[in-house]
């Protein structure tokens, strides 16, 4: 998989391209078995991988303005109702806010809670319906997935919801399109602590703030699978906000893009 840097509405963002496994496979047999084994586990892992292209393709913003001091705080719920509230809590006591995508079926268990983090002021955003790799489906039936999810946001009251984050991030340029077309802007990440697994408060902690930079979007998860990520936060968030401040995906686009249009109009 190649990457390239790019700009795109005042975004700096990498271009990935795809290299599909399954078409790959007679290839593989000219290579070394080590080198074999390396690469089949990469492209496993990474073959869905957000698609950037030539400028006006299908993209996902994974990144905002690196002129700016800002970075993006993002979570993603797709069960349970017991970690969340920590991290609500968490976020209140540090003012932050942050924007929590949120899969379909969570939020019609929860409307509760999903009440409380739009009264906390975070953004919400969808993470499909039924939080399946999307990569993994027929067009037809993700299209369908997001008509679902889209509905129930639209009976919660939260019909102007626009962000979508595909389910485990997987991702191709078919589905992206299909997500524009809805009206939704396609959102990725570029820092991963994977925090889902528990490694440990620190190694969460380190690796946000060894990687973090202008324009980063952080994952993280509010899931009851997540024992501690509320504790990260609290290291986390003061070490950020020493020099960056945190913003809503929504604020991260604006401000990039009225970056761009002051750059055109010093152009003129």
């Amino acid at each position: 998989m190649e990457t390239s840097p790019t700009k795109w509405r005042g975004f700096s963002v990498r271009r990935l391209y795809i290299v599909d496994i399954k078409k790959q496979k007679k290839a593989f047999i000219i290579i070394p078995i080590a080198l074999f084994v390396a690469l089949f586990l990469y492209l496993e892992f990474n073959y869905t991988s957000t698609v950037f292209s030539n400028q006006d393709d299908p993209r996902a913003l994974n990144a905002g303005n690196t002129e700016h001091s800002s970075v993006a705080l993002t979570f993603n719920i797709s069960h349970g109702d017991e970690q969340v509230i920590p991290i609500l809590e968490r976020l209140k006591k540090e003012d932050v806010q942050a924007t929590f995508f949120v899969s379909g079926e969570w939020a019609e268990r929860h409307p509760d809670i999903l009440e409380k983090i739009a009264e906390d002021n975070h953004e919400i955003g969808m993470l499909g319906y039924q939080y399946q790799s999307y990569v993994e489906q027929e067009i037809d039936e993700v299209r369908s997935d997001l008509n679902k999810a889209k509905d129930i946001f639209s009976k919660l009251g939260y019909e102007d919801t626009y962000l979508l984050r595909a389910p485990n991030g997987h991702l191709n340029e078919e589905v992206i399109s299909l997500a524009e077309s809805q009206g939704l802007k396609v959102i990725h990440w570029s820092i991963n602590p994977n925090d889902w697994q528990n490694p440990g408060t620190e190694k969460i902690s380190n690796h946000i703030l060894k990687n973090i930079s202008n324009g980063s979007i952080i994952l993280l998860h509010a899931s009851d699978s997540v024992k501690q990520t509320e504790k990260a936060l609290e290291t986390i968030i003061p070490e950020i906000k020493g020099d960056k401040k945190f913003l809503t995906i929504s604020e991260l686009i604006t401000q990039a893009e009225t970056n761009q249009e002051e750059l055109q109009s010093k152009k003129k």
